[in-house]
């Protein structure tokens, strides 16, 4: 399914509220340029949103991450836009990278949606992977993160922001927002879109008191994901990254697809020429299957809440 973006694509996506005293909820999507589906989901809501005008408490906002990857179809320009959330490349108030440009044209709309103007601030990070993949939440421990993301269907994985720094999730939780990354299937997959569109319903439902009987797409808006596509719930965390450099030759073999279970002494990918076999009986998680990143694969284990 080609779900590349047919119109250049805004900062502001759309805001919607019923000036109604209630929470932020921010949905950020496309923060990786060749991962559209969650802009067009937005796109899809704000239009319902503005159909039949639905009472909502607090506002939900919609911002596009990587515009100028967005409209390149390009996963980013000059580096990583999830990776330059740092401490250290916001202190340092110097731009040296197109992505950093991006980054602090989101900070500066933030700041339009103050804290103290919301009982909440909520956050959907919206994105997809390079393999097949079920969606899963990905989820930072810390403020109520992880109990906020068990309201939800699907699967959860912790632990991913404790082996990769400056994500947007990141900067968001140290800013005191409440959310996860929600990974909605593979970049072309037909139920992407649909699955972040269940989400943000089902999250507008639950932060904002959205009556879901009230918009003319329902039930399938939100049925689609979280009774058709969605796992059952499960809690995972991840064990181990291999990492890869620009000038490493990866090659994962074919056929892995995320949550997928592995034995000890499988193949799993070549490293410069080098075969890289599983320490684990686990499952994989993230392998890479596209020319641009810096994550090989992961290993996940099941967990307790």
């Amino acid at each position: 399914m080609n779900t590349q973006l047919n119109k250049q694509i805004p900062r502001i996506i759309g805001t919607y509220d019923s000036k109604k005293k209630g929470p932020l909820l921010l949905i950020t999507a496309g923060v990786h340029g060749n991962e559209p589906s969650g802009v067009q989901a937005l796109l899809n809501v704000f239009k319902e949103l503005n159909k039949t005008k639905p009472v909502i408490k607090g506002t939900i906002l919609g911002l596009a991450g990587n515009k100028k990857a967005l409209n390149k179809n390009k996963r980013y320009i000059d580096e990583d836009l999830n990776r330059t959330w740092t401490i250290e490349n916001l202190e340092k108030k110097k731009i040296e990278s197109h992505e950093e440009k991006e980054m602090y044209e989101i900070i500066n709309v933030l700041d339009e949606f103050p804290e103290e103007e919301y009982t909440k601030r909520y956050f959907i990070d919206c994105h997809t992977t390079s393999s097949d993949s079920l969606p899963y939440m990905s989820v930072q421990d810390v403020n109520d993160n992880n109990k906020w993301a068990h309201n939800f269907p699907t699967y959860i994985v912790k632990g991913f922001s404790d082996i990769i720094t400056g994500d947007i999730d990141h900067y968001l939780s140290r800013s005191g927002f409440t959310g996860f990354v929600f990974e909605a299937g593979e970049h072309t997959s037909k139920h992407a879109i649909e699955n972040h569109e269940g989400m943000i319903w089902l999250a507008l439902e639950k932060a904002c008191r959205l009556n879901l009987k009230d918009i003319s797409i329902y039930p399938a808006c939100v049925e689609n994901f979280a009774s058709i596509n969605a796992p059952n719930q499960k809690t995972f965390e991840i064990s181990y990254r291999k990492g890869i450099l620009p000038e490493d030759k990866f090659e994962m073999q074919p056929g892995y697809q995320n949550f997928q279970e592995i034995k000890k002494g499988e193949l799993l990918a070549i490293l410069n020429g080098k075969e890289i076999k599983s320490k684990w009986n686990a499952r994989i998680f993230m392998p890479l299957y596209q020319k641009q990143g810096d994550d090989g694969f992961f290993i996940i284990e099941e967990v307790k809440n």
